[in-house]
Order: structure tokens, then C-alpha cells, then sequence
């Protein structure tokens, strides 16, 4: 039986990767590379800090929990806004005790232009900003062993 292989992927830094990051250089810019290549904007709100504690039970019916923190940005109108690593810094610390564990994996909302959910990556210095680089969150079958579709026949319990 040929089981599907899963493409390798970078895992997302965590919570408190992304504060050291942040913390290497705080006297930087703050921005976000989105999947397509674009940049967020420079003014840029950092609106929320969350714990997501995500429960559900897969098409094969095994009950899992997902747990991340995550970060939700805003683009305002007032375009002289700035959210440097400083200040970022600053928001984290307000959101860590809420957060619980810094192990937790990151992730950013974002409207692109619909709210969407990206891992954080990693991160890069372009002249004086700090970068961090968005994945992008793909749906997956967790039970391919049960519910793969070719397997899917009437009467098989799948989907």
C-alpha cells in the first residue's frame, strides 16, 4: 500500500522564538512578507495577542486539540503609525501571561484581503526592518488511512 508522502515544510516559530527575534534588534521595523511576496504595510497595527486552543474530532474520529498563539494585524488609515520591534515587544508582554506557554507555535491574522490565517516562519533584516516571513496553512485529511477520497465508497462509515 503507497502511503502519500507530505511535503516538507519549515516549522512556524514559536511564541517566544519570535519575542528574541524581536529582541535582537528592537531599535527596527516591523513587517510581515506574505506568501505572494508582498509587504505588509509599514503602518501597521498590532491589534490582539491570543492563546487559540482549537478542539475538534478528525473524519476518522480521533479528538484533537490544537494549540497556537497568534497575533492579529490591522492596516488604519492613519498611515504615520509605526509598530517597530520595540514596540511589538512592548504588546507581547501585555499578551504572555494570557498566552500561557511561549512554546506555543505563531501565527498572524491578517486580511489578505479576507481574514486569513498564516504560520510565522522565520524572519529576515532588509535595510532597517526585521521581516518575518508568512507560510501558508493548507487543509489536510488527518485519517488518510479511512478517508482518503479514492476510498470513500457508499456505505464505508468515510465523509
Amino acid at each position: 500500500m503507497l502511503k502519500r508522502m507530505q511535503s516538507l515544510t519549515p516549522a512556524p516559530l514559536s511564541f517566544e522564538a519570535f519575542r528574541q527575534v524581536l529582541a535582537a534588534d528592537p531599535s527596527l521595523g516591523l513587517r510581515f512578507r506574505l506568501p505572494t511576496g508582498a509587504l505588509t504595510p509599514i503602518h501597521l497595527h498590532l491589534t490582539e495577542v491570543a492563546r487559540v486552543e482549537k478542539r475538534f474530532i478528525d473524519c476518522g474520529g480521533t479528538i484533537r486539540t490544537d494549540l497556537s498563539a497568534r497575533l492579529q494585524l490591522w492596516s488604519a488609515d492613519d498611515t504615520d503609525h509605526r509598530v517597530g520591534c520595540a514596540k511589538a515587544l512592548q504588546v507581547l508582554a501585555r499578551g504572555a501571561e494570557l498566552v500561557g506557554s511561549t512554546a506555543l507555535p505563531l501565527e498572524v491574522e491578517y486580511d489578505f484581503p479576507l481574514l486569513t490565517v498564516f504560520p510565522v516562519l522565520g524572519s529576515v533584516v532588509e535595510g532597517r526592518e526585521r521581516i518575518f516571513l508568512l507560510g501558508a496553512k493548507r487543509a489536510d485529511c488527518l485519517a488518510p488511512g479511512i478517508c482518503v477520497p479514492n476510498a470513500c465508497k457508499p456505505g464505508s462509515g468515510c465523509c
